[in-house]
């Protein structure tokens, strides 16, 4: 088991949602001054390598970060492990990741949205078929996702429970 909190955000192909989630969530544990492992990937292996989808990063830029040099990667069994939190971003992301991951495994599956009181069990919009105002709208939830998860984790301990 880690010894301090790792979080891994999932989305499907890496290049939108997911490498949001993990710009967000980079910058509200910066703020707070926690050390979190935090990497993302996508359940999908199309964009391989890819850097983020340009409006995504143009997205990023305008709220004070860089994530132009963030690769695409695919989801691997040892994720599992590594990571203490698997966040999808939605519910077909989280059904594949149920099914990828072994018994045994430690890490807490979950949406990142259930770390927002009011918006549990609710998806992060995919932004990727529409215009670019939608990189926006996914950005407020996935910012929203990040400041109640980093809340939490302020009093994570190796030792707290996981489902």
């Amino acid at each position: 088991m880690p010894d301090r909190p790792a979080v891994l955000f999932v989305c499907l192909g890496n290049i939108c949602r997911s490498p949001l989630a993990e710009a967000a969530f980079r910058a509200e544990i910066a703020r707070r001054g926690l050390d979190v492992e935090v990497d993302s990937a996508g359940t999908g292996d199309w964009h391989l390598g890819e850097a983020p989808d340009a409006r995504a990063q143009a997205v990023a830029r305008r709220n004070g970060t860089d994530i132009a040099h963030y690769r695409a990667r695919q989801v691997r069994a040892s994720d599992f492990d590594r990571y203490t939190h698997v966040l999808a971003m939605d519910r077909d992301n989280l059904r594949q990741l149920q099914r990828l991951r072994a018994p045994g495994t430690t890490a807490r599956l979950g949406l990142l949205l259930d770390h927002v009181p009011e918006r549990v069990g609710e998806s992060v919009a995919d932004p990727y078929f529409g215009a670019a105002d939608g990189f926006d709208a996914t950005w407020t939830d996935v910012s929203q996702g990040a400041a109640g998860l980093a809340a939490e984790l302020a009093a994570w301990t190796p030792t707290a429970s996981r489902n």
